[in-house]
């Protein structure tokens, strides 16, 4: 790849990103949660719950910003703290049952708002996104 080849990928894949979170986004906020607070819902769903640093690593939220969102999430009633069982020391988030019906309710209405991004690719076309998107991804693990 030549040097001018490079930003215009780049600003594509950041114009990308930028419209799928705003897309995204769109109809989070018609449920009623940021796109955070909705990525910690799905993430718990179907858990048992985890630790806040499972929860990140998942989630790709900060520290700081993952206290203050499962704040709010616990506010809303959705998640709930408790004691590890294997270490008391620390805390296992997980959805309460009524974060679980929410997840239940909202999560594959959400796919199928994220699959009309999809439509009128082929199998074959979203296979070749993924393996780019993930030669790209372990290409950046490499170099950190």
């Amino acid at each position: 790849m030549t040097t001018t080849t490079f930003p215009s990928v780049l600003r594509e894949l950041l114009r990308t990103n930028q419209r799928f979170l705003s897309y995204a986004a769109s109809h989070v906020t018609k449920l009623d949660f940021t796109l955070p607070q909705f990525d910690i819902l799905i993430t718990l769903g179907s858990t048992p719950g985890m630790s806040h640093k499972k929860l990140g690593e998942k989630t790709l939220i900060t520290k700081g910003t993952l206290t203050g969102v499962i704040g709010r999430l616990e506010d809303k009633g959705l998640v709930e703290r408790v004691a590890s069982k294997k270490d008391g020391r620390s805390q296992i988030v997980r959805l309460t049952e009524e974060g679980n019906d929410v997840f239940e309710r909202t999560f594959p209405e959400h796919l199928e708002f994220i699959n009309r991004l999809f439509i009128d690719y082929s199998a074959e076309e979203v296979a070749t996104l993924e393996t780019a998107l993930l030669r790209l991804q372990q290409a950046i693990a490499n170099l950190t």
